[in-house]
């Protein structure tokens, strides 16, 4: 039985670096192979550019979602959020499992700013019942993040029977911690990085992480480990840390 799972969660700032100078979806993907994740979350990701796609010779024909995925991550669900005159860009899933229903939802709190969840069930052999997942990238500014948890807080109690396990995760932006705190009391959520070290993360900026803006949080898991990966090699990657966390089934 799979009763063991390895996850991650980046946001990939739309396959380039930093200052958008270079296209860094070959070692971001590079990067991925090497957790050996059985489900990974993904934030900004832009899966088609025109402009950018003439820019950068090594651009993925397919789209940067069935890049990153390619043969490693059988299955794989795209959310598109933002949408604009040369592409589009949203949440993605990528899972070794097969993926049995994806749902997307508009949670934008402003005409600005457009944001999504993504919403997944995934079949793994000989569990009981499937296992959800919701990747997420909230808003900039408090109000909105207080809204969209909100959403994201109803949908949950609507949607997701609460004796299946769950795993929410991605970019919350909540540097502050507190909407964070109050949304994972709300529906039974354990952020994994505060249960191993009392906090979440710090993920931002990625070379020498300060604020504490990505999360993971779970639901009938057990927590084994946790990592945050970051450094001076994010400079030619993303501008956020990649989190990866090893969850058993069962609380």
């Amino acid at each position: 039985m799979h009763n063991t799972l390895r996850i991650a969660t980046f946001n990939i700032h739309k396959g380039l670096t930093h200052f958008n100078t270079h296209l860094s979806l070959h070692q971001q993907r590079d990067l991925l192979r090497k957790l050996h994740a059985d489900v990974v979350f993904l934030q900004e990701v832009r899966d088609v550019h025109h402009e950018h796609s003439k820019r950068f010779d090594t651009w993925p024909i397919a789209g940067q979602m069935e890049f990153l995925a390619d043969t490693i991550w059988k299955d794989y669900a795209y959310g598109k959020n933002a949408v604009y005159p040369a592409g589009h860009h949203g949440n993605a899933l990528l899972s070794k499992f097969p993926i049995i229903k994806t749902t997307n939802i508009d949670i934008s709190a402003h005409s600005s700013e457009e944001r999504g969840m993504l919403h997944t069930e995934i079949n793994i052999p000989n569990w009981d019942a499937p296992l959800h997942t919701i990747c997420v990238h909230l808003g900039l500014f408090a109000r909105w993040r207080k809204q969209q948890l909100i959403l994201i807080q109803d949908y949950i109690q609507r949607h997701i029977p609460a004796n299946t396990p769950l795993i929410v995760a991605g970019d919350f932006n909540d540097w502050g911690m507190r909407s964070g705190r109050h949304f994972s009391h709300q529906v039974g959520l354990q952020e994994v990085f505060a249960h191993h070290t009392g906090k979440p993360a710090r993920s931002f900026p990625s070379w020498l992480p300060i604020l504490r803006l990505d999360r993971i949080y779970t639901r009938g898991f057990k927590i084994q480990h946790v990592e945050v990966h970051s450094g001076a090699r994010f400079l030619k990657l993303s501008d956020h840390a990649m989190l990866s966390a090893t969850l058993t089934k069962g609380h």
